[in-house]
């Protein structure tokens, strides 16, 4: 009987075994990236990064996994890990993306080419994806380096400028009011789902002296 109760023990605490993984996620300049997803492929464990790029979540697979992180507007990478029961660390050092115009047809006009490695490309699967932007257009463009939040202030604050000098244009023309009319205290969100659009561009550079 005695030995019949230490193999059942032992087979409970091996089933339940857990491995806590955590880490640190900056860009290459060693800034750290706020809500970068860090999830276990194949699995649904994972968690988003802090403030300071921190991420921890605990899983209880075992053997060879992979680990994958994302974020808007840089390289996702991946590493292999080994889960054992035993706490890991794994940090990562994302690439930003660079030179993708030629995914998405834009109208003549709307950027200059030298712009082209300031800009970043964003899906609609990117935007709805992005943890605490809500599916907003700009709630994403606001956890995207270069860009400010000033209070409760509405519009897109970029490289220190005013909201004034945010254009969003679409297909060649700007619009005047890209946002919903808002109240007291509460950020206003964009009018267009990303739904509606090939792709979204944001460059941290000048636009043509046409707008």
């Amino acid at each position: 009987m005695r030995l019949i109760l230490l193999l059942t023990f032992s087979f409970i605490n091996i089933s339940f075994a857990q491995t806590t993984i955590s880490g640190k996620i900056t860009s290459h300049n060693g800034e750290p990236l706020f809500s970068a997803n860090v999830i276990l492929k194949d699995t649904y464990d994972g968690a988003s990064s802090n403030e300071d790029g921190n991420y921890s979540f605990t899983t209880t697979e075992t053997g060879e996994g992979i680990l994958l992180v994302s974020y808007v507007g840089f390289q996702s990478e991946e590493k292999s890990i080994t889960l054992n029961g035993e706490n890991i660390e794994v940090n990562f050092i994302l690439k930003e993306k660079a030179g993708e115009l030629d995914q998405v047809v834009i109208s003549a006009g709307s950027f200059e080419a030298s712009d082209e490695k300031k800009s970043v490309i964003l899906k609609p699967l990117d935007i709805v994806t992005t943890a605490g932007a809500e599916a907003d257009v700009y709630g994403v463009l606001q956890t995207l380096p270069g860009t400010q939040t000033i209070g409760e202030t509405e519009g897109l604050f970029v490289r220190g400028g005013s909201a004034y000098e945010s254009k969003t244009i679409i297909d060649g023309m700007i619009v005047q009011n890209p946002y919903y009319s808002g109240v007291p205290d509460i950020p206003a969100r964009g009018r267009f789902s990303p739904f509606i659009f090939k792709g979204t561009i944001f460059s941290t550079g000048g636009y043509s002296a046409q707008y």
